[in-house]
């Protein structure tokens, strides 16, 4: 596995998908013509394999077949021996609650149709941009709340039942409930284009530069990649806020901006001062009560966009490849104005 992204440790991230465009059209970007383009998804679905196995061979079987899901979604390197975990796993899935497990994704995801068609037109818009792009493997997993989702260039694999909403018997432990808000089926397509746009897939960085400008830029640049590939999707969807959060950010955008430039923190390179403004968090205190987490992460949104707009000549694969935070920052002319 040459590259990959854990979803559930990715601090900065992501997600009411709403597929069609017909009710969010004043939020709609450029949609690019892709009737001409194909691209095959095939979806194979392990979670019954898994939580229906009769014997400790037959899960021994199952983990040795799928090293990804026993390493990340098991997390083998929790337990001291290979023995050890095979005795957990199998009284794992021997519960009679996993019953209830499956059919609460049985009744939430059904064929996996809804799914596979928002993923099929996710990688179409993708392909449209990055002709070379050739869709990874896809699997479906459900191994009791253990992990979310696996990106990585080759292989997907989705932990359903992380995402089975809020009508669901058991929801992922450990997580606040602003964060169990982005695990409903309607996030899954719009977390993976997130994962595939902070990727140095398809983003590329400085790694060099550690100011707060140079996060705000690459983050900007994979909501703004997301965007394009799931061209009517909310930005409250893509940013995990609330839409009063979204509406608020965007009414005191000018706000926002000078408190970045009256407390110099463009240039910060603090990692505690950063965490602030890029980790999650329920709110970012230092601005208002009322100003969502992640706030930085917006603003470079904001800050990519004008940037595009600004130089319209600039490509997708452009903007993407540009590693120049600085760069992108002074020729966006980003400045909003005070109300």
């Amino acid at each position: 596995m040459k590259k990959s992204l854990c979803l559930l440790l990715i601090p900065a991230f992501f997600i009411l998908y709403l597929s069609s465009c017909g009710n969010n059209s004043n939020e709609c970007v450029y949609q690019p013509d892709i009737s001409d383009i194909k691209i095959n998804i095939e979806i194979e679905r392990l979670e019954g394999d898994l939580l229906s196995v009769e014997s400790k061979t037959e899960l021994r079987v199952f983990l040795k077949d799928n090293p990804v899901v026993t390493e990340i979604f098991l997390k083998r390197n929790q337990y001291p021996d290979d023995s050890i975990m095979m005795e957990a796993l199998f009284k794992r899935f021997k519960n009679p609650h996993i019953d209830t497990l499956k059919s609460e994704i049985d009744r939430v995801f059904g064929d996996l149709s809804a799914l596979k068609a928002d993923i099929t037109t996710a990688f179409t818009n993708l392909k449209y941009y990055y002709p070379d792009f050739e869709a990874p493997k896809i699997q479906t997993v459900a191994t009791g709340l253990d992990h979310d989702l696996f990106v990585s260039d080759s292989l997907i694999i989705i932990g359903l039942d992380y995402y089975l909403g809020d009508s669901a018997k058991y929801r992922p432990l450990g997580l606040y409930s602003y964060m169990l808000e982005r695990y409903r089926p309607q996030y899954i397509t719009p977390s993976i284009m997130l994962l595939y746009g902070i990727s140095p897939m398809f983003n590329k960085t400085d790694v060099s530069d550690k100011t707060i400008l140079a996060d705000m830029i690459g983050y900007g640049k994979s909501f703004y990649f997301a965007k394009h590939m799931m061209p009517c999707t909310p930005d409250s969807v893509l940013i995990w806020y609330s839409n009063e959060e979204i509406e608020g950010a965007k009414e005191n955008q000018d706000i926002i901006w000078a408190h970045f430039l009256e407390n110099q923190l463009l240039y910060e390179t603090n990692h505690m001062v950063k965490k602030k403004y890029i980790d999650e968090r329920p709110k970012t205190f230092e601005i208002g009560e009322k100003a969502p987490g992640r706030i930085a992460t917006w603003l470079g949104w904001q800050i990519v966009r004008q940037y595009m707009e600004e130089n319209e000549g600039i490509t997708m694969q452009g903007l993407m490849q540009e590693p120049n935070a600085r760069k992108i920052f002074d020729d966006s002319g980003y400045r909003p104005e005070r109300r």
